[in-house]
């Protein structure tokens, strides 16, 4: 017996007809049948598939000349994708409605930044300054917004374009246009002025608000020190090149210094080191500051003589992110409008 396997309703019936009318003849036209079917078959193949790569080829060429910068004015809801492993930078998009999709080190984000919070759909991408390069191949981005600092990871963006934005003090003394100016590029690289703009207003007013409430409160408080602990006896004295000088600027209150500091905005002191600012400053401490730490301070007969939180004017601060920018000004001015002073003459 003969068996044949048809794929098509119509060779089913002429197959059957040529069996009743010619059995002879079946076996060699049941082969000519074979042979133009698979022909057939073949060309249609081949018309699909030549179909799909056209296709395929043409969306490619449309996606690879579509411009990237410009979907936020194509749609305003479409917006560019960043990221930034910069914290700076990534607090100030963040705070002026551009969060970026991803920056590094999310799980200590609070303890060092604290303010502005992230959104929760951002993806961490491991340690600041060596991005995980599994998780970047994967991001939707259409732009990396560094700093020098980063530049040595761009590699891992491929042909992603990168922008450096750095918010640091230009000259000995740090002013209000060194975070200005920054905020205005980030506005530029998210086409999106108008938010730079508004958000540069805002933060204004409310270091302005912040500052009417704080002297509400303690009238008497006009200088300050800043320090934060990196162990009960050494600590960091931020100065004039920090973002510190400028928001107490703002503030109208003095920052009280001890010496030049580096390019970082500080220079390095030692706990005895306090003892030459004058019974009127008050001492600000920056968190983190562990309970370890706090518990060693507390112990030091050193720290118990300069007598802060007694004789002298002390308070302990949120953390704000100190290598920051605009945000980190209003950060601090915030922190320092609801703080609880101890001891001196302030109360």
């Amino acid at each position: 017996m003969l068996f044949v396997h048809y794929q098509y309703p119509f060779f089913k019936r002429l197959i059957v007809i040529l069996m009743l009318v010619k059995p002879l003849a079946f076996v060699g036209s049941i082969a000519v049948i074979l042979m133009l079917s698979a022909c057939s078959h073949s060309a249609s193949e081949k018309s699909i598939t030549q179909l799909d790569e056209t296709h395929s080829e043409d969306s490619f060429k449309s996606q690879k000349n579509e411009p990237q910068r410009n979907k936020s004015q194509n749609n305003p809801s479409d917006r560019l994708n960043i990221v930034s492993p910069d914290w700076g930078n990534a607090a100030t998009l963040t705070a002026m409605g551009h969060a970026p999709i991803a920056t590094g080190d999310v799980r200590v984000w609070d303890r060092w930044v604290g303010s502005p919070k992230l959104p929760a759909s951002i993806t961490d991408l491991g340690i600041r300054y060596q991005p995980n390069a599994e998780l970047v191949a994967q991001l939707p981005v259409d732009m990396v917004i560094d700093n020098y600092f980063y530049e040595h990871a761009r590699n891992l963006y491929g042909d992603v374009p990168a922008e450096s934005v750095m918010f640091a003090a230009k000259g000995e003394i740090a002013t209000w246009a060194d975070y200005t100016e920054p905020t205005r590029e980030l506005g530029v690289l998210i086409d999106n002025t108008k938010m730079a703009e508004d958000y540069i207003l805002q933060s204004k007013k409310e270091i302005q608000l912040a500052s009417q409430q704080f002297q509400k409160r303690y009238p008497k408080a006009k200088k300050f020190a800043v320090v934060q602990f990196a162990d009960a006896n050494n600590m960091r004295m931020y100065v004039d090149n920090s973002l510190f000088k400028v928001a107490l600027d703002k503030m109208n209150k003095e920052l009280v210094v001890l010496g030049e500091g580096n390019q970082w905005g500080f220079v390095p002191i030692r706990m005895g080191d306090l003892a030459q600012l004058d019974d009127e400053t008050c001492l600000l401490i920056i968190d983190p500051l562990s309970p370890i730490t706090k518990a060693e301070i507390k112990d030091s007969l050193v720290w118990q003589r300069l007598g802060y939180g007694a004789d002298r004017c002390m308070a302990e601060l949120p953390p704000v992110w100190i290598y920051g920018g605009m945000s980190s000004l209003v950060s601090l001015a915030h922190n320092l409008s609801e703080v609880s002073l101890k001891g001196g003459a302030t109360l």
